[in-house]
């Protein structure tokens, strides 16, 4: 063997032992692998707030369900929509099954769509489930302004609809059903929370707003109650799971002119389908994911997890499996046109032209 294969050999063999080092040998009857052990689960948000409420309804669940029942705790690492969490679980944590990543559910569209600062690969995580997926929008306008059909809807100029933040869900999804719908010159106001939005809307200084239907209702059901509000469309995320008591408004795509624009309400419904996906990162053993998957369809099918879930969330459990939420994301449309129309409408410039 000459001075270069014998380098070559050397650097195989030093290669191959940090990759053991890196990945645990993991028995396939070990059914206390996880006894004795901590669990991090890392939230992309901050602590308090719904999303974090949602990650503590699962985590003594955990506990229950992982073989050994080790000890689960929380690390709370927000910023950019979940990108700072995704690519520390995607690039920094030792794929052994003990980091399980609690994403936002954005964390796979920014990454489809391009956007700055991703350093992961959706495709490449390894899903395990959701605990809820169902994530409709509903555009809504004040009752006083008298828009109580979809013709004097379009009529009216410059409505002003109310958001959070540029590129934020409801702000995106209220520019989305405003353009399918028509809207005449429609005005974007952003720079409010969610609770001061409901307050500029009572005080007349918005006219409208999209939202979630299940959150616009906890927190105002007179809204619905007492027609203080004019229901128009809705955008079904999944497509078919329609909402109690709104049964009867338009979906988005029956507003649809051609493929591009199904495509493009095809896209926004997948990434919204994804739920709050939990993970594991690239390379973990395949004893450990199998032992994962299998304690997370456990959660969802303990008959106390639906109630303990609601308890803590104010929000039904929608569960996704490990199989579903993998689909949903392979399914994702990914040709170029369709995300280069969506980024229009999670931007600050003006509605495309139909």
């Amino acid at each position: 063997m000459d001075r270069i294969e014998t380098k070559l050999a050397v650097s195989t063999v030093i290669a191959v032992l940090a990759l053991c080092l890196l990945v645990p040998s993991v028995s396939h009857s070990s059914g206390d692998y996880y006894a004795g052990k901590t669990v991090v689960l890392v939230a992309a948000t901050a602590a308090g707030g719904t999303a974090d409420l949602r990650i503590r309804s699962m985590a003594p669940f955990f506990k229950k369900y992982l073989p050994g029942h080790p000890t689960v705790v929380v690390e709370y690492i927000s910023g950019g929509g979940g990108r700072k969490a995704a690519n520390h679980l995607y690039n920094k944590v030792r794929p052994d099954g003990l980091t399980i990543g609690a994403m936002a559910g954005g964390v796979v569209g920014l990454a489809i769509m391009g956007e700055m600062g991703i350093q992961y690969d959706p495709d490449k995580f390894i899903y395990l489930g959701s605990p809820q997926h169902i994530n409709h929008e509903v555009l809504y306008t004040r009752a006083d302004l008298g828009l109580d059909t979809l013709q004097k809807l379009r009529a009216k100029p410059g409505i002003r609809i109310g958001g959070q933040q540029i590129g934020q869900t409801a702000y995106t999804a209220g520019r989305l059903l405003a353009y399918f719908l028509d809207m005449k010159d429609p005005n974007f106001v952003v720079g409010y929370s969610g609770p001061e939005l409901d307050i500029a809307l009572k005080r007349g200084e918005l006219d409208g707003r999209a939202n979630t239907p299940i959150s616009a209702l906890r927190r105002n059901p007179e809204w619905l109650d007492k027609g203080l509000m004019h229901w128009h469309a809705i955008i079904e995320s999944p497509l078919g799971k329609k909402f109690p008591r709104l049964e009867h408004l338009p979906e988005i795509v029956t507003f649809a002119r051609n493929n591009q624009e199904k495509r493009l309400v095809q896209l926004w419904r997948s990434m919204r389908g994804v739920g709050s996906p939990y993970v594991l990162p690239p390379g973990t053993p395949k004893e450990v994911v199998a032992m994962v998957r299998t304690a997370v369809g456990k959660i969802f099918a303990d008959p106390e997890f639906p109630a303990y879930y609601e308890k803590l969330t104010d929000q039904p459990a929608s569960p996704l499996s490990a199989d579903e939420l993998t689909k949903i994301v392979a399914d994702i449309p990914r040709d170029e046109g369709t995300l280069n129309l969506l980024k229009k409408f999670a931007g600050a410039g003006p509605l495309p032209r139909r």
